[in-house]
């Protein structure tokens, strides 16, 4: 008998070539293989280079930028969309950066105790809410003597033979930490409480954000001469040089698009920003290099602690409020 499926004038083609579907199914097969491999390829490519630059700046890059941008949403919720939710996203960073610091200096001869200092950090950022200059140095003087305080009657309690000099060092490290972190980040909740100052906030992060990646990306590609090599080895002159390009040109934008007002009152907020958040970045470098640690933590992959993120920041904030103070009135003149 003649198989219906076969014609036997083709002279066995089809068992040759095989049945169409299952040609169809052999090119799909293969097709797939074939992006796969690519795939794949791609994937070890790009592996690769993430080996390359997180051997060079210390950082997963593809971490830092997921997780950067995720900050970055929330700070611009808390500032666009419902204002007054800036100061509890503040308190947060605050009072974990307050953590990794006080942390990180118990690994030091100093003593610091964590829940004192945690909660005097809180009380110095909920004080800038409401905008007040004699609250926020009240609360600062407070916070400082609180958890100095805390910490005598705890040296009292264990009576380990420390000596007045190490004492002393244990208050001025509590001082250090409470005017650093929370008295710093004050300023950018008390900015937001002005009338439009919470664009300028936004305006002074954005400067900072760019001084970051215009440092990076110009370091990572053309970084030969080291800056601070005791302080940071991997901070380079080429680096700073994208970060002032990067920081006038965010700050021109800015100037003229967000916050109106006169051109060159960018590159002012540009210019004294770059400096500010390069000082934050050495500034906590220092620290880490005097403790002894790569990072404050790792509770952000790619970044390293939430101080490590601030660390440009927190004393750019200060500096932030004083140029909207001096400059903000020129936006009704420009407006007119």
């Amino acid at each position: 008998m003649v198989n219906p499926e076969e014609d036997p004038a083709d002279g066995g083609e089809h068992n040759t070539h095989g049945h169409p579907r299952e040609v169809l199914h052999a090119k799909i097969e293969a097709t797939r293989a074939d992006i796969e491999r690519q795939v794949h390829a791609t994937r070890a490519q790009i592996d690769q280079v993430n080996e390359r630059i997180e051997a060079r700046t210390g950082r997963n890059l593809i971490l830092a930028i997921l997780i950067g941008v995720g900050l970055g949403a929330i700070l611009l919720v808390s500032l666009i969309v419902i204002k007054d939710l800036f100061a509890l996203v503040a308190l947060i960073f605050v009072g974990f950066s307050t953590f990794e610091l006080v942390t990180a200096l118990k690994i030091t001869p100093r003593k610091l105790d964590p829940v004192p200092n945690v909660i005097a950090a809180l009380g110095i950022v909920t004080a800038a809410y409401f905008n007040d200059p004699v609250v926020m140095w009240s609360s600062l003087l407070g916070g400082i003597a609180f958890a100095v305080v805390w910490r005598l009657i705890a040296q009292m309690i264990e009576a380990d033979g420390r000596t007045a000099p190490e004492i002393f060092r244990d208050v001025i490290a509590i001082t250090l930490v409470q005017v650093y972190v929370p008295f710093m980040a004050s300023f950018a909740v008390a900015l937001t409480r002005r009338e439009n100052g919470e664009w300028w906030a936004l305006a002074f992060l954005i400067v900072v954000v760019s001084v970051d990646v215009g440092a990076y990306a110009s370091g990572l590609s053309f970084g030969k001469h080291p800056m601070a090599p005791k302080i940071s080895p991997k901070k380079t002159w080429e680096g700073f040089a994208g970060a002032v390009i990067a920081a006038q040109i965010a700050g021109i934008l800015l100037a003229l698009f967000m916050l109106e007002v006169p051109w060159w009152v960018g590159t002012i907020l540009g210019a004294l920003l770059v400096i500010s958040a390069t000082v934050g970045d050495l500034a906590e470098s220092m620290i880490k290099r005097d403790i002894g640690i790569k990072d404050m933590s790792s509770w952000l992959p790619g970044h390293g602690g939430f101080l490590d993120r601030l660390d440009s920041m927190l004393p750019s904030a200060p500096l932030a409020f004083a140029i909207f103070v001096v400059f903000s009135p020129l936006s009704t003149l420009v407006a007119s």
